[in-house]
């Protein structure tokens, strides 16, 4: 099973929102965003333990970190 990846609006709300995860004790890794389809602002996700994924997606909606997308990723 793979890890939830967020997918981010830029590099800068990546590491934005990895500060921001980490001191909520949330462990975050950045990937640059690879896949099929439209590609969403800069394409950088934020990789999370699938048991934090909507803790760490309603963090960054709440602290202004537009998230455009999520997917799955292996694992870390």
């Amino acid at each position: 099973m793979g890890k939830p990846a967020i997918m981010v609006s830029s590099v800068t709300n990546a590491l934005r929102g990895q500060k921001l995860l980490a001191s909520h004790g949330i462990r975050a890794e950045i990937q640059r965003s690879v896949g099929k389809g439209e590609r969403k602002g800069c394409g950088y996700s934020l990789i999370v333990a699938p048991d934090k994924s909507d803790t760490a997606v309603g963090l960054l909606i709440k602290s202004g970190i537009k998230v455009v997308g999520q997917t799955e990723r292996g694992s870390i």
